[in-house]
């Protein structure tokens, strides 16, 4: 059977820095009929595991650790004992939403997590937060962008652990990079596409945010 990606779309709240929002989710589930990878579990821990179904979880991974990507990670963790995956340097920030509940393991840049024989290339592309992380599957065509990458230009750098010029070269060396037909599957709204937003790039950095 091959890998395929499904796609939920859960709501909540983001909160940072003194202020919160209503925001909706994308939470991309990879794999085929009888195991998944879970890219962000967000707000909802009883959808994504009924979209899940009866597959084995093989990793749950976060994107980074703002807390609207990470709140229901640790109850879809309960359910399903699929482990955690968080960049070590979003450690600080994981503490603020679970402060006694450590994620399970580490992501590192050049790490390749498989699931149903297909290969995640974990990037290291910081700049939203100190330990944003994409998901290249190049069999897929497809990489998972988090909140580093939206159609439209970069995510928002204006809160604590953030850093535009740090975001803007993750993009540019990490992400536009990749072929122009690879899609990219964001933490939020529509999928877009790095063909279609590199030929934006100088603009962001004109806007300066």
């Amino acid at each position: 059977m091959a890998a395929r990606i499904d796609h939920l779309v859960t709501s909540g709240t983001f909160s940072l820095d003194g202020g919160t929002w209503d925001v909706d989710n994308n939470v991309w589930i990879v794999g085929d009929d009888s195991e998944v990878v879970v890219i962000d579990a967000a707000h909802d821990a009883d959808a994504i595991a009924a979209a899940v179904g009866e597959r084995r979880v093989v990793a749950i991974v976060c994107t980074h650790a703002h807390d609207d990507h990470i709140d229901a990670a640790p109850a879809l963790a309960a359910r399903t004992g699929a482990p955690i995956l968080l960049h070590p340097a979003d450690a600080e920030l994981w503490k603020q939403t679970h402060p006694d509940r450590a994620p399970d393991g580490e992501l590192s840049d050049g790490q390749e997590l498989t699931v149903a024989g297909v290969q995640l290339k974990v990037l290291h592309t910081p700049g939203h937060c100190l330990g944003a992380v994409s998901l290249y599957a190049p069999a897929l065509a497809t990489v998972f962008t988090g909140d580093t990458l939206f159609a439209g230009g970069p995510g928002a750098t204006g809160r604590s652990f953030s850093d535009f010029p740090t975001i803007v070269d993750s993009i540019r060396d990490r992400l536009l990079t990749l072929p122009p037909e690879t899609v990219v599957r964001t933490g939020h709204g529509d999928s877009t596409s790095v063909g279609a937003e590199a030929p934006h790039l100088e603009e962001w950095i004109a806007r300066g945010h």
